[in-house]
């Protein structure tokens, strides 16, 4: 045992073991004489304890980057979850902790269980630790999930929105209500109310769970007008209801029962569009398939993407209508290797038939048909044939002239509209190419702003009532509409802003194409 008497002050101060033996004896005899030297040593060793700790956990680092370091989860242990019900949260990553053998693969699982619980949009915030398990049963950990559960459960928004490709705004909002039993339930009511008179009200619930079904379920009911007489000549009122069978990261499938209005209140439509004037009970089964392996939906530069959607109408032998339409969307991106260039690219196509005897025959009905134009990106949307820059909302393909009008019936003179009523398609194509690149200035670089130029086509052709004999697919090539442009993009973290000059390469009589500055606002989702 080291003495207990003090160390003179001109003696050098002893080694680690005999300094601490030394304080320690000092202790339990209960001196109060503080020895300065022993202070001064005693704070050198409090700075070194960092740097010690800071190399004890680069050497575990080390260990844990090259060689794998087995474990087993002995359990998972749920705080913080004072409303929400513990078979939601352990639904959602008990997969998730049964298969890791390893701390890196244990890591690996609590990143993607984080992912799932913040996806759920009911807790402000969620924290995973590894803690170890016990003393009993070594080489065991427990996985503590705490969550923080939204301080206000209703949220809301509003906003007003402009739509350049239709030259008129909208006022909408919405209301949510999260978790109101428990089972991370969201309840939602939405509207918008258009300057162009189209009105939008919606009301529904969202489950992640729901018993032992394993995907999330969703009904909605909604109410929407929309005015196409610009376009087409006819007004259209939806009334329904919505629900959400299967949802998952690549599959969804969802039924429609919809209760649709045809009206035209100017009273001059076209001959196709009077045709279809009135009510139609739409019974719709969904699917959407969708893959998405580009590294970025914003500025793609490498990967690929595809969707595919289908459409059966006419379920449960409802008076309604009857059709089958598919959709498919293939995209590409790769780097050119210069001024952080990439190219994307883009195929897409459609088409819709009607179900019944004679098939061929029959008529589609129009709003389910497929229109081109209008001023969304070629690179953000997603879903099937639509965008063709440089054209009109509906300003291309198969149309018919408006109806005569009688000004003076006394007089037998008569005014004919110079306007045509665009009825849309039975088949549709479309390409693009679009090639993205730095601007040369630093200030560009950094706020993520970058050129683009870009060519595309497309293509819309009517294959009912019995127009399907007269197709040509020669004919059908050679009346391309296309078109090219260059512009400038502004991402942002909800939307992507371009401004882009667009030159109209070919277009057909009736077509609404033009040359000049376009304005688009797209969302990536």
């Amino acid at each position: 045992m080291a003495n207990s008497d003090p160390i003179p002050r001109d003696q050098a101060p002893p080694s680690d073991s005999e300094e601490t033996n030394g304080a320690d004896e000092i202790s339990e005899e209960g001196e109060e004489e503080e020895d300065t030297e022993y202070e001064e040593f005693e704070e050198e060793e409090e700075e070194l304890d960092p740097v010690r700790e800071r190399e004890r956990l680069k050497s575990i680092f080390r260990r844990l980057s090259t060689d794998p370091v087995h474990v087993r989860v002995h359990d998972v242990v749920i705080k913080g979850n004072t409303k929400t019900k513990d078979a939601i949260i352990e639904a959602e990553i008990s997969d998730l902790f049964k298969k890791p053998r390893t701390v890196q693969e244990l890591v690996a699982a609590a990143s993607i269980a984080n992912a799932r619980l913040k996806q759920l949009d009911v807790f402000d915030s969620v924290s995973i630790t590894l803690d170890a398990g016990p003393a009993e049963l070594p080489g065991t950990t427990n996985v503590v999930i705490e969550v923080v559960e939204a301080s206000n459960p209703l949220t809301g928004n509003v906003g007003v929105f402009s739509k350049p490709e239709a030259r008129s705004w909208s006022l909408e909002g919405s209301l949510k209500l999260k978790n109101l039993f428990g089972h991370a339930d969201i309840w939602d009511t939405s509207g918008a109310f258009g300057w162009d008179q189209s009105l939008e009200i919606g009301t529904g619930v969202w489950v992640p769970r729901f018993k032992s079904v394993p995907t999330p379920l969703s009904a909605r009911a909604f109410l929407l007008s929309q005015d196409w007489l610009k376009f087409s000549s006819y007004k259209e009122r939806l009334m329904g209801l919505n629900f959400g069978l299967l949802s998952t990261n690549n599959h969804d499938l969802s039924y429609n029962l919809t209760w649709r209005t045809l009206t035209d209140p100017t009273r001059m439509s076209s001959p196709s569009i009077r045709r279809q004037l009135g009510h139609n009970v739409l019974s719709a089964l969904k699917y959407c398939y969708k893959i998405d392996r580009r590294d970025s939906h914003l500025r793609p530069k490498s990967g690929y993407a595809f969707s595919s959607t289908s459409q059966v109408s006419g379920l449960w032998d409802l008076r309604g209508l009857k059709f089958f339409r598919q959709e498919f969307d293939l995209r590409a991106a790769m780097p050119l290797g210069f001024w952080n260039a990439a190219l994307n690219v883009g195929l897409s196509a459609g088409a819709i038939f009607p179900l019944g005897r004679n098939f061929t025959k029959l008529s589609t009905s129009v709003p389910d048909r497929f229109f081109l134009g209008g001023h969304s990106s070629l690179v953000c949307s997603l879903g099937g044939p639509s965008s063709l820059l440089g054209f009109q909302t509906r300003g291309l393909g198969p149309n018919d002239m408006r109806r005569v009008l009688n000004l003076n019936k006394d007089e037998g003179s008569s005014v004919q509209s110079d306007c045509h009523d665009f009825v849309g398609g039975d088949l549709a194509v479309t390409a693009f190419a679009d090639v993205s690149f730095d601007l040369p200035l630093k200030i560009f670089r950094d706020a993520g702003i970058h050129g683009h130029a870009f060519v595309c086509a497309g293509n819309l052709a009517k294959l009912s009532e019995g127009e399907i004999r007269n197709f040509s697919t020669e004919r059908f090539l050679k009346t391309f509409r296309s078109s090219a442009g260059v512009g400038v993009i502004l991402p942002t973290k909800f939307f992507r802003v371009e401004v882009n000059y667009c030159h109209v390469l070919k277009q057909f009589e009736n077509d609404h194409g033009k040359n000049g500055i376009q304005f688009s606002f797209s969302s990536p989702l």
